[in-house]
């Protein structure tokens, strides 16, 4: 056995199996979009850590400013005192946020913690208690936001009974809607998004009571439901009803935030501003750090000391934080996010019809670089298989939802070039999947 597959399987015996992996690779360094096993084997990197290393793996000016920090004070508790990378993030983030009303700012460690801080707040603020999720959503692993989840019942299996007052709505899933199945040729995205308002009007006045509602969370674009774009005025229908009935709106931006559609924020493709932020991942390209953003009259309504944590906004964290941000302005990451998502588009759209299987079909959808390739009309375990064949082909891919789906996740300054061999890698994948049918 190689040094890997060694390490591999020490860690198999010892690493609880709730960890789940998407491979049992082990690396030992990365950079820019690339990764290397300790046998030096090099891996094309398309996920960036489920979407965190935004600017790639061990960028130059976050490692200096980590390395600075961590010379100076690592750890400064945030509930002892300030300390200068976050108030220094603060003042950074705050331009680039959808909204001046966006201007206080409660700091965790990971998307999960964030999610729960944010219900916290809204619970106590509101005085009421129901939380309304959507269909296909994912919002964490910890206990109350494993509790908001419906992507997966595997995610929630044998750990009830869950967080009380969780009711689901539809989400606007266009290709898995009963309109769109019966009816695809006159069934509109459009007409998708009506009816999934309709139905979240009727959740309202059938079993769960406004009155009693603190919040509607929801993803932009979903994540871990196949990367889904709700349709145009979705969002902003969303909106209304909040206002209709005095409902905090929760924008979860833990996947879709910092650039990954080729905006800062994944709710400026529309007119709508939430009411709280959750913000993670793409932060602090790998670093752990999260945070809640909302303005500062609803979030004091809080008692002192109730929104804590012995690591929220640790000082390295926060020092990667402030680098990250750097490097999108000084590389023009969103400008360049766009124009390889034009090419990423294009490039699938052109080259996988030809690799599927007779008769399947590709839908490539979402926003900037946060892509979903969702195989229909292929037989189950498609994608599984192309997942399979690319890592084979050295190239990292991940899958997204109970459906035929991968999701394509590089970092925001990936290269032309490095484009183009990620299309290329993909769609052999994808032909090497289609004659393991065959064979």
């Amino acid at each position: 056995m190689s040094l890997s597959e060694n390490l591999a399987q020490f860690g198999i015996q010892h690493i609880t199996r709730g960890a789940v992996r998407s491979t049992d690779l082990v690396i030992c360094r990365g950079s820019g979009i690339y990764v290397w096993t300790v046998d030096g084997k090099k891996y094309l990197d398309l996920s960036t850590g489920y979407g965190v290393t935004n600017t790639g793996h061990c960028h130059p000016t976050v490692v200096k400013a980590v390395q600075e920090q961590a010379a100076n004070i690592p750890h400064a508790q945030m509930n002892m005192f300030f300390h200068k990378p976050m108030l220094d993030l603060i003042e950074n983030l705050k331009p680039k946020l959808p909204s001046p009303k966006f201007n206080s700012f409660s700091f965790w460690n990971s998307g999960s913690e964030a999610v729960e801080a944010s219900i916290k707040l809204a619970r106590h603020a509101t005085k009421k208690y129901n939380i309304v999720v959507f269909q296909g959503a994912y919002h964490g692993s910890t206990y109350g936001a494993a509790s908001l989840n419906s992507s997966n019942s595997q995610f929630s299996a044998g750990y009830g009974p869950l967080m009380a007052g969780v009711h689901v709505a539809p989400y606007p899933y266009y290709q898995k809607t009963p309109g769109y199945i019966s009816d695809p040729t006159t069934f509109t995205p459009e007409r998708c998004g009506e009816d999934a308002l309709c139905q979240l009007e009727t959740l309202f006045k059938q079993r769960v009571a406004p009155t009693d509602t603190a919040a509607i969370l929801i993803e932009p674009i979903q994540g871990e439901g196949g990367y889904v774009v709700p349709p145009k005025g979705y969002m902003e229908g969303v909106r209304a009803i909040c206002d209709k009935y005095d409902i905090l709106m929760i924008c979860d931006e833990v996947q879709s935030g910092f650039g990954r559609t080729g905006k800062m924020f994944a709710i400026e493709h529309t007119s709508v501003l939430p009411d709280i932020m959750i913000l993670a991942k793409g932060i602090a390209s790998g670093y752990p750090l999260s945070c809640i953003v909302s303005d500062k009259s609803l979030m004091d309504c809080q008692p002192v000391a109730t929104m804590v944590g012995t690591y929220g906004g640790n000082a390295i964290s926060c020092a990667a934080a402030n680098a990250t941000l750097r490097v999108f302005d000084e590389e023009n990451l969103l400008e360049n996010c766009n124009e390889r998502s034009k090419q990423f588009f294009s490039g699938f759209l052109t080259n996988l019809p030809a690799a599927l299987p007779e008769g399947a079909t590709v839908d490539v959808r979402g926003r900037g670089l946060m892509i979903g390739i969702e195989f229909l009309g292929v037989p189950a375990g498609f994608a599984e298989s192309v997942r399979m064949e690319a890592l084979r082909l050295d190239t990292i891919v991940l899958r997204a939802s109970i459906y035929e789906t991968l999701r394509i996740v590089p970092p925001l300054n990936i290269t032309k070039e490095e484009a183009d061999l990620a299309i290329q890698r993909v769609t052999e994948a994808v032909a090497a999947a289609t004659k393991n049918i065959k064979a």
